[in-house]
C-alpha cells in the first residue's frame, strides 16, 4: 500500500473520513505533483484524540530517557540514509536547489542527533528552601500533545527543529506542514514509523488553514509551536486562549544588514548576494534591506548588481541554477506586486524586475531584482517581501543606524559588515534581534538558540532553550519529619 498522500493517525495511513485531496505543484513548472488528503474536523480530532492516548501509554510514557535517544538517533540515520531522494523531493515540491536542499537534509539528521543527546540530560533540580524538616525538588516533565504547524519554505528541516525537542522531552504530536508543501513531511513520517515510533507518538493531517485553525483551538492540544507569518501568529495567540495552551511562535523578519564605511566591500557584496537570496529570498532570517555607507553606496550596489545580473535562474533540479522559483502563482503575484510599489513609491531598479521569461515562463520565477534610491520609509524598506527583492539604503549618519534597524515591528535577524570588532560588538548588543551577525552569512547550528524578538516570535528553538518550550517545571514538597 502506498503512503504517498496520505493521513498518518495513531499508527495507520488513511485517506481521511471524507476522502477529498488537494494538488502540489511543482513550481519550477507550474504542473501538478502530486496530491495530499484534506483533513476534516474529524480527522483533526482523531490525531489529538490518538496523541492522547500515546501520551499515557506506557509504551511511550514509560520508555526509558536512552530508549528515546536511540530512537530519535534511528530517525536521523533514516533521514541521513534517504538525503538525495528527501533532497530532490524537497527540490520538486518548494523549488529550491537540490544541492541547497542536500544540506538542509544533512541539518536534519544533525539537530535529530543533537535532541537523542539531550534525552538523558533533562534535569531537575534541589532547591534550597528555608523551611525545616522539607525537601523541594523539581522535575522537567512533557507538556503533552503538541500541534507543530510548519512553514511551506524549509518543510523537512523546521518540521524537524520541532519534532526533536518535542520528542526528546517525551510528549507526543500532531505534524501539519504546509498545503503547498507537504511531501517531504509526510515522507518524514514515513521514515519515523520505520524507525519503531509507538502508534499516535507522531501524527500526521494534511490540508489548509482550516486544519490548522482546528489544531490552534483544540482543547486536547496543550502546546502550538507554529512557524510562518506574523499575521497568522497573532491569530494562533487569539486562538489558543480557550484552554491556555502554550504557544511557541517563529514569525517574520525584515533584516537589516549595514554595511559600514570601513567594511571589507568585497565580502560585504558577496555576502549580502548570498544573505539576501537564500533560498531565493523565501527565508525570514534572508538580510532584506541594506544600509550602506552613502561613500559606499554606489560602488556597493555596482558590485552587487553585476553579481545579481550573472546568476543563473532556474529549476532547483537544474546544478546551474542559483536562483529558483517562488513557492506558488501567488506568492510570485505577491513578490512581483511589491516590486511595482517600489517604483512607484520612486525606487530605481538597478537589475532584474521582472518574471522570467521564455522556457522559464509557466514556472514561477521572479528575475532577482536591486533597489536603489531606497528611502527607510519605503514599503520596500519595511514589509516583508519574502522573495529576490533587495533595497539599498544610504545613510550619512551612522549615529541614526541603530534607530533605523530597530524602528521596525520585526526582531528576528541582523548583519553588521565592519573591519572594526569592537563596532560590530557594539552594534550587536544596541540592535534588538534575536540574531546578529557580524561579517558573515546567515546560518544555524543545533547548538545555537534560534529565535525573535517582537513581532518576529516568542520563545527559541534548537539548544538547550528549545526544551523549555517543551516541558512543565514541577515542584515536589517532601515532609522528611523532624
Amino acid at each position: 500500500m502506498t503512503t504517498d498522500g496520505q493521513l498518518y493517525i495513531s499508527g495507520e495511513w488513511t485517506a481521511g473520513s471524507a476522502g477529498a485531496t488537494f494538488e502540489t505543484i511543482d513550481p519550477a513548472t507550474g504542473e501538478v505533483l502530486g496530491t495530499a488528503i484534506e483533513a476534516t474536523e474529524d480527522d483533526v480530532d482523531a490525531a489529538v484524540e490518538a496523541a492522547r492516548r500515546a501520551f499515557a501509554d506506557p509504551a511511550w510514557h514509560g520508555m526509558t530517557p536512552s530508549a528515546r535517544g536511540r530512537l530519535l538517533w534511528k530517525i536521523a540515520d533514516l533521514v541521513e540514509a534517504h538525503a538525495d531522494e528527501l533532497a530532490e523531493l524537497e527540490s520538486k515540491d518548494q523549488g529550491q536547489s537540490v544541492g541547497f536542499a542536500r544540506g538542509t537534509m544533512a541539518g536534519a539528521a544533525d539537530m535529530l542527533r543533537y535532541f537523542a543527546g539531550w534525552c538523558t540530560k533533562i534535569t531537575g533540580t534541589v532547591s534550597p528552601v528555608s523551611i525545616p524538616g522539607m525537601l523541594h525538588y523539581t522535575r522537567r516533565e512533557p507538556v503533552g500533545v503538541c500541534a507543530l504547524i510548519t512553514p511551506w519554505n524549509f518543510p523537512l528541516a523546521i518540521a524537524v527543529w520541532k519534532l526533536a525537542p518535542a520528542l526528546a522531552a517525551g510528549n507526543t504530536v500532531v505534524l501539519k506542514p504546509a498545503e503547498q508543501t507537504p511531501l517531504t513531511t509526510t515522507r518524514l513520517v514515513q521514515l519515523c514509523e520505520e524507525a519503531g515510533v509507538p502508534a499516535g507518538v507522531v501524527n500526521l493531517v494534511t490540508g489548509g488553514p482550516q486544519v490548522g485553525r482546528r489544531l490552534v483551538e483544540h482543547d486536547g492540544v496543550d502546546k502550538v509551536s507554529f512557524t510562518g507569518s506574523t499575521e497568522v501568529g497573532r491569530e494562533i495567540v487569539r486562538a489558543s486562549a480557550g484552554n491556555l495552551k502554550r504557544v511557541s511562535l517563529e514569525l517574520g523578519g525584515k533584516a537589516p544588514s549595514i554595511v559600514m564605511k570601513d567594511a571589507d566591500l568585497d565580502d560585504a557584496v558577496m555576502g549580502n548576494l548570498i544573505g539576501g537570496l537564500i533560498n531565493s529570498g523565501q527565508a525570514c532570517a534572508a538580510y532584506s534591506r541594506f544600509y550602506v555607507d552613502a561613500s559606499r553606496a554606489d560602488e556597493f550596489t555596482e558590485k552587487l548588481a553585476g553579481a545579481m545580473s550573472g546568476m543563473t535562474v532556474g529549476p532547483g533540479t537544474s546544478p546551474e541554477s542559483q536562483v529558483g522559483p517562488m513557492v506558488s502563482a501567488e506568492h510570485l503575484e505577491k513578490v512581483s506586486g511589491y516590486v511595482s510599489r517600489g517604483v512607484d513609491e520612486g525606487a530605481e531598479i538597478v537589475a532584474g524586475g521582472r518574471r522570467a521569461e521564455g522556457d522559464l515562463a509557466s514556472g514561477f520565477f521572479f528575475e532577482p531584482t536591486l533597489f536603489r534610491g531606497v528611502t527607510h520609509e519605503m514599503t520596500i524598506a519595511r514589509e516583508e517581501i519574502f522573495g529576490p527583492v533587495l533595497p539599498v539604503i544610504s545613510y550619512d549618519d551612522p549615529e541614526e543606524l541603530v534607530t533605523r534597524a530597530n524602528d521596525t515591528p520585526y526582531g528576528l535577524v541582523a548583519c553588521v559588515w565592519t573591519s572594526d570588532v569592537a563596532k560590530g560588538h557594539r552594534l550587536a548588543h544596541q540592535i534588538r534581534a534575536g540574531e546578529v551577525y557580524v561579517n558573515t552569512l546567515p546560518m544555524l547550528d543545533p547548538a545555537a538558540p534560534w529565535g525573535g524578538f517582537k513581532a518576529s516570535g516568542w520563545g527559541r528553538e534548537m539548544a538547550a532553550d528549545a526544551l523549555d518550550a517543551y516541558t512543565e517545571t514541577k515542584g515536589v514538597w517532601v515532609n522528611l519529619g523532624g
